[in-house]
């Protein structure tokens, strides 16, 4: 399997990661108009009815930007499905989806062939993010087109492999669309995901400290303070673990380092969770690379550079 045809716009490989809570439109638009693949989560959209909204608007602006710049077209947008069941807006937002054709779907806790089967048949494809080798393979087994590897050190709900080690065992089976995420926010990281074997760098928490991103002033310059040094992993604040930022923990009253163990039962993402993202803030160890908060085409244009450098130095 080859990449699919999707990525040929792509100007710097990468995809920037649907942000829950942070990621808009305009975010999106900005990431695909410089280059990357643009997402963010159909349940950022809320009340469920402005996902439509949003899909519009994205569609509308970046079909006008291609028009006006047909030398530089735009890189295709995904939307990220949670597919656990708790999303009760699912069935919703899949239609909404299909409405729109979305080019990419970006499935997470949970494998669904039914939910595979509906993007292909508006001509979409799948990538399913994936914390181990394991679930890799049931992920490709239920018809996903891709698997995105969340490594350590990623923001949100990361996983705890060395990425040498993730992407090296899903390689040995598989040859099709694979993203790499954890830590990367240069564009020395993107080419070093290539080298490992990925096809494409998934970046995030750099992204929130963009003038786009719908976050917080000082959820932003948190991270452009911040290092690796201030992430604390833990699963207290949803049931699955994540990494998080721990200066937004002591706000909440809470010491980062001696953090309670949650119920992994007790995890709801259509709306408990909605609060915690808020005031706890998620990130991953990579942000040492963001050093002011900056506009997204800014950011991608910097990693455009050192990528393109990094090249040069190892002489490819």
């Amino acid at each position: 399997m080859s990449l699919s045809p999707l990525f040929d716009k792509l100007r710097l490989p990468v995809i920037g990661s649907p942000l829950f809570i942070i990621s808009n439109p305009k975010l999106v638009i900005a990431q695909c108009q410089a280059g990357i693949v643009g997402s963010m989560p159909a349940l950022n959209a809320r009340p469920a009815s402005q996902l439509d909204e949003w899909l519009a608007e994205v569609t509308e602006t970046l079909a006008a930007w291609d028009r006006a710049h047909p030398e530089q077209p735009a890189a295709p947008y995904a939307i990220n499905q949670i597919v656990h069941k708790t999303n009760d807006r699912l069935e919703h937002d899949m239609m909404v989806c299909a409405k729109y054709r979305v080019p990419i779907v970006i499935t997470s806790l949970g494998a669904r062939p039914e939910i595979n089967q509906a993007v292909h048949g508006w001509g979409g494809i799948v990538l399913h993010d994936i914390i181990d080798n394991t679930f890799a393979h049931k992920a490709i087994d239920k018809g996903a087109d891709g698997l995105i590897a969340v490594a350590a050190g990623a923001g949100g709900h990361a996983g705890v492999k060395s990425p040498f080690a993730l992407v090296q065992e899903i390689r040995e089976w598989f040859n099709g669309p694979l993203a790499l995420s954890g830590s990367i926010a240069t564009g020395d990281a993107v080419l070093a995901a290539q080298a490992m074997g990925a096809d494409l760098a998934y970046i995030g928490s750099a992204f929130i400290a963009t003038e786009e991103a719908r976050a917080a002033e000082a959820y932003k310059q948190c991270i452009v303070a911040s290092t690796s040094d201030d992430i604390v992993y833990s699963n207290l604040f949803t049931g699955v673990h994540g990494n998080y930022l721990k200066p937004s923990i002591r706000n909440a009253g809470l010491d980062p380092d001696n953090l309670p163990v949650s119920d992994p039962s007790k995890m709801n993402f259509a709306g408990g969770a909605t609060k915690a993202w808020k005031d706890i803030w998620g990130c991953g160890q990579g942000i040492g690379a963001v050093k002011a908060v900056v506009p997204a085409a800014e950011m991608v244009a910097r990693m455009q550079r050192e990528y393109a450098l990094a090249r040069k130095r190892l002489s490819l």
